[in-house]
């Protein structure tokens, strides 16, 4: 059976019988004025809408178009709004679970049923950057071609992630993370609307707070424990979503933290103080806190990429690429499973020798920069690549290290006055003590001062 046929099946069942599908399809908009936030995307005149036929200006001319953005942000429902708005053929495949073999089918596909009915077919490729070069390659074709109006979606930069011919012929839109008034109203409009709950339940705020915590601003998230909640509650022949329900239902309890309150900051703050005092069981405690109370994961991870540039630095040089790992990762996984990479990364820089000399440093020469101490850049240091440089005496009698011995010229490399001046100041901790050693026989042998 070719991918446009499971396609079909799933809304001629959901026809029949709305109630089978999940809520989250259930509630998929039908139109670009029913999608949920990105509404940098959805102004008038706005290239997606051009795409869909709306506006003066007709439809846009790309024939592929590239989402990215983060989970649950509407890549998969724009593109299906995109082929009901143009009246296509919709065909959604994963880059995880198909191959060269499934796109060439429904390439084919589109192909017959374009000349055959005259109907032309949406591609909805997901997750695209899993797919190989070659495997880009091979939908060239298709693009170049207009056999099929591709829509491809990723979490990831496209610039690294998709190749360059497949980019260039592309109308690439960034989808932005959803809000928490985002995901509130699509929560009411699923307990209100007809395809969603109909109105046969009610929704507590304290229930609604909780379901927003657990979204963190991915839409079929919410929705989906949204559903669990209703059926939880129809089968205790309630008529009311309660916070209890609700708990049960999702299996998760509702953490007294605020994400827009003091407690976020609160939490967030002691969970790096407690990586800067070592303590890795009361920073694993309030990272436990944040994880339950549904915080944005990636919020945590850029608080520990700072945290391992502010309290370990040099003192252990490998906690940044740790931490920026891990915030890859975060990216790319989510939760639940980002839970254990952020614990991974916690511990690390818990453990880490400390030092915030890397810190202290950098605002040291601000402080300077901003008092006026800047002066001009000495004459051996300035540019020399343009005509009539070297005749201003650019350039002259500088020293290229490489061709001294132990690479290092003893000239002046600071303005005038700041010749001397001392920023960085290394610790004796952990690996920084070998810096500490370095940046001693190094000023000793441009400045003259005692190792």
């Amino acid at each position: 059976m070719e991918p446009d046929l499971f396609t079909a099946a799933a809304e001629e069942r959901q026809a029949k019988d709305p109630s089978a599908s999940p809520l989250a399809v259930r509630m998929r908009p039908r139109t670009l004025d029913e999608v949920v936030g990105q509404q940098h995307l959805l102004r008038p005149g706005s290239p997606l809408r051009r795409l869909v036929g709306e506006g003066d200006g007709g439809p846009a001319g790309a024939s592929s178009v590239l989402l990215w953005g983060p989970p649950g942000t509407g890549k998969t429902t724009l593109a299906y709004v995109v082929s009901k708005a143009t009246d296509k053929r919709f065909v959604e495949l994963s880059a995880i679970t198909a191959g060269v073999k499934e796109v060439r089918a429904v390439i084919d596909g589109a192909r017959r049923s374009s000349g055959a009915y005259g109907k032309d077919t949406v591609l909805f490729l997901d997750e695209i950057h899993r797919f190989s070069k070659a495997q880009q390659d091979s939908l060239l074709p298709a693009v170049e071609n207009r056999w099929v109006t591709l829509i491809a979606a990723t979490t990831e930069n496209p610039y690294f992630s998709v190749i360059s011919p497949l980019l260039s012929r592309s109308l690439l839109l960034t989808l932005e993370p959803l809000t928490e008034e985002d995901v509130r109203g699509l929560l009411r409009r699923a307990v209100a609307d007809e395809r969603g709950l109909a109105g046969a339940l009610t929704l507590p705020e304290d229930a609604e707070a909780h379901l927003l915590r657990i979204a963190g601003g991915d839409a079929r998230r919410a929705l989906t424990a949204l559903e669990a909640g209703a059926g939880a509650a129809l089968a205790k022949g309630e008529d009311t979503v309660t916070l209890a329900t609700l708990e049960e239902a999702v299996d998760r309890a509702a953490v007294k933290y605020d994400r827009d309150g003091d407690q976020h900051y609160d939490v967030a703050s002691a969970l790096i103080k407690s990586i800067r005092g070592s303590d890795v069981d009361a920073a694993l405690h309030y990272l436990a806190r944040m994880v339950e109370a549904g915080e944005d994961p990636r919020f945590i991870a850029r608080r520990l990429m700072i945290s391992a540039s502010e309290d370990i630095g040099l003192a252990d040089p490998t906690a940044l690429p740790t931490a920026v790992a891990g915030a890859q990762a975060v990216a790319m996984i989510g939760f639940p499973e980002a839970r254990i990479t952020l614990s991974q990364v916690t511990i690390a820089l818990a453990l880490a020798p400390k030092s915030n000399a890397a810190y202290t440093a950098i605002d040291a020469a601000l402080a300077d920069v901003r008092a006026g101490q800047a002066g001009p850049v000495p004459p051996h240091l300035r540019d020399t690549h343009y005509g009539g440089a070297r005749k201003l005496g650019h350039g002259k009698d500088y020293q290229y290290p490489h061709d001294l011995p132990g690479g290092i010229a003893a000239q002046q490399y600071a303005p005038d006055a700041l010749h001397g001046r001392r920023y960085y100041e290394p610790t004796r901790y952990g690996a920084e003590a070998r810096y500490a050693d370095v940046a001693a026989r190094v000023r000793a042998r441009l400045h003259g001062d005692p190792e």
